[in-house]
């Protein structure tokens, strides 16, 4: 038989656990959330809605972008191969033009050459020579006139067997490059005819006279109406009945030909190596 105060403590070690598990506080479930009432559920239903609308109109808005772009890409396309088309057919006529442009320049070009063959190019200013004076001078070269002239003083008209004569000194100045020998030789001419010339002071009657003058490959007879010209820069002007058919100007130019030589007159050597 047990012990009395074992059984005793026994007794008072389970009676103290029952009471410990009797003084622990009870576990109180969770609370439950309140119920959603009417005006909620509409107004997140209202929401809900709201940004479904918003989303569907930014889709609507993304879609009809892309379709105008594709509209305006489309347009642009078919713009720019019209553009292409026209450009064709520009260019094809163009090259129409350009060929018969070139064809018509080839053939103006080819006809020029054919009247320029024959003829001498001369600069603004040439040597001369007059194989019958025996001298050389300088000479303007102007398609503004129409006869030649030589600078001529002390003309003095005479008759010789019927004829009209002059007798003249060539109207040189000091710095007039010329054959010293003839500077103050008289010459003689049979006139040819008479010009006259409106001036200020009147009208004034000119001889015109036939000489044989050379200027470079030319060697023509030249008819030169009798002025004094000493107060210009060059004793001897050509003009359009020289020049016509047989030379061409190029007023960029100055002495294309040389100076004609004299040996059979004398002239000093520094006369000889003078350039214009």
């Amino acid at each position: 038989m047990p012990n009395r105060p074992s059984l005793m403590l026994s007794l008072f070690g389970s009676m103290t656990l029952l009471g410990g598990c009797a003084l622990l506080p009870p576990q109180s479930p969770e609370p439950s959330p309140p119920p959603v009432t009417t005006a909620q559920f509409e107004a997140g239903m209202q929401r809900l809605e709201s940004n479904l609308t918003a989303r569907c109109e930014n889709q609507s808005h993304l879609l009809s972008l892309q379709r105008l772009e594709q509209r305006t890409l489309t347009a642009d396309v078919r713009e720019v191969g019209s553009l292409l088309r026209n450009l064709r057919g520009d260019i094809a006529a163009l090259d129409d033009n350009q060929g018969e442009e070139a064809t018509k320049v080839i053939t103006e070009c080819q006809a020029t050459d054919d009247r320029l063959a024959n003829k001498e190019l001369l600069g603004r200013s040439e040597w001369v020579g007059l194989p019958n004076v025996g001298t050389y001078l300088q000479a303007r070269v102007d398609s503004g006139a129409d006869t030649s002239s030589l600078s001529a003083n002390e003309i003095t008209s005479f008759e010789r067997d019927g004829e009209d004569w002059v007798r003249f000194k060539l109207g040189l100045d000091d710095d007039d490059s010329v054959v010293e020998a003839v500077r103050d030789s008289w010459l003689e001419a049979p006139v040819e005819r008479r010009v006259r010339v409106s001036q200020a002071a009147g009208e004034e009657s000119r001889p015109v006279i036939e000489l044989l003058m050379t200027l470079g490959p030319i060697r023509e007879t030249v008819e030169f109406t009798l002025t004094d010209r000493r107060h210009l820069d060059y004793p001897v002007l050509l003009g359009r009945r020289f020049l016509m058919d047989i030379a061409i100007i190029d007023v960029a130019e100055d002495f294309l030909h040389g100076r004609p030589e004299f040996t059979s007159t004398t002239d000093d050597a520094e006369s000889q190596d003078e350039t214009p």
